[in-house]
């Protein structure tokens, strides 16, 4: 493994060269003079300055000069925050269960796999360690079951930000768990996380992680409209909701977010059948409704306010007339070429809708 590997002397000086060319490209006459201060081999580096260095070379370089010698191992180990193992095709398993409990600063772990590797035993490792962790990606993880999810609820309760999408063993129960715990939860992805992501494991996210902003539910199909009612009355504070993929749901789970959730700027409703003309009438109006509270809570803020991102399509009882208002009540959602942020793509029926921008250009055209 890299971050046990035995360094040679001709290895030193490869990664002193590399670290030192950083140095200078980046210190600009600072650089250039560090020869005249009697930094020309690697154990000369002060401490202080290799930590800068560290953030400006990449994440395996960082690893292999954590091995160098003791004093940079424990400089490094301590300063490193942020560290992604993505490039690691092989053996990421066992670079986890070497690096974790050395590097127990990170904030921030990035272990998304294009084939499974990583086991529970690498994430409860990560759990026994790095408690300051915020940010973790763990997408594609297939061989993890609900162990890993436990551990991560009593050793990461720091955590703002989870990506599981794609881990498709994952129960119910074992999200529910974890939101006991890890209640700072801005982000949330559960893509594809067909038995987790259930309206059981739902109510407990709105119940625990009201703090919530962004939470991805796409082709969860156990999804209906008790769990997304529930988010819309426990999370107040969702922006991004994708449902694409969840059939189950009705109109009843578009009103209950527009009424609730008043910061709401991006939705997705891709192949979405049940909703009908209901829901896109209940947006609009709830703009209208919520527009006095909206101005106060918003005072200080350059956001506007509004949904800025929706995807319809696949949902093919929609009608225009119904679209069209939703459009004219939000200026952001625009159908013109380029700014596609009202997606309809497979509602033949809904051709004739166009933002105000479109409109103007149509009418450009032919003024001309």
């Amino acid at each position: 493994m890299i971050a046990e590997a035995k360094v040679g002397n001709e290895d030193l000086n490869l990664c002193f060269e590399k670290l030192m060319m950083v140095a200078a490209g980046n210190g600009g006459v600072k650089g250039a003079k560090m020869n005249r201060v009697g930094i020309t081999e690697w154990k000369d580096i002060p401490v202080e300055l290799l930590l800068r260095i560290i953030l400006l070379v990449d994440d395996r370089t960082a690893i292999v000069a954590s091995g160098v010698c003791s004093g940079w191992r424990d400089a490094i180990c301590f300063g490193l925050t942020r560290l992604c193992l993505s490039w690691c095709r092989k053996n990421m398993n066992n670079l986890v269960l070497s690096l974790a409990p050395k590097f127990t600063k990170l904030q921030t772990l990035i272990l998304r796999q294009e084939n499974p590797q990583l086991e529970d035993e690498a994430v409860e490792t990560i759990s026994k360690f790095c408690h300051d962790l915020q940010d973790l990606d763990l997408s594609k993880s297939f061989k993890l079951s609900d162990s890993s999810l436990y551990a991560l609820a009593h050793g990461c309760p720091n955590l703002k930000k989870l990506n599981i999408s794609g881990c498709t063993s994952f129960s119910d129960e074992a999200l529910a768990y974890l939101t006991n715990f890890c209640r700072k939860l801005k982000i949330l992805n559960l893509c594809g996380c067909v038995k987790a992501a259930t309206d059981h494991a739902l109510q407990a996210i709105g119940r625990n992680c009201n703090m919530l902003q962004s939470l991805n539910l796409g082709w969860c199909d156990n999804v209906g409209d008790l769990g997304v009612m529930s988010l819309a009355y426990g999370c107040p504070d969702l922006r991004c909701l994708d449902l694409c993929g969840c059939v189950r749901i009705t109109d009843d789970s578009v009103i209950a977010l527009a009424n609730e959730c008043l910061y709401l700027r991006s939705l997705g409703l891709y192949y979405c059948r049940n909703i009908t003309d209901r829901a896109m009438y209940s947006l609009a109006q709830s703009r209208m409704k919520n527009r006095g509270s909206m101005w106060e809570s918003m005072k200080g803020r350059y956001d506007d306010g509004g949904l800025k991102s929706l995807n319809i399509s696949q949902c093919t009882a929609l009608t225009p007339s119904a679209v069209q208002a939703l459009c004219d009540t939000f200026p952001a959602l625009h159908t013109c070429s380029g700014r596609h942020s009202l997606v309809m793509s497979g509602c033949l029926n809904l051709t004739s809708v166009h933002c105000a921008c479109a409109v103007q250009a149509h009418r450009s055209f032919i003024s001309i």
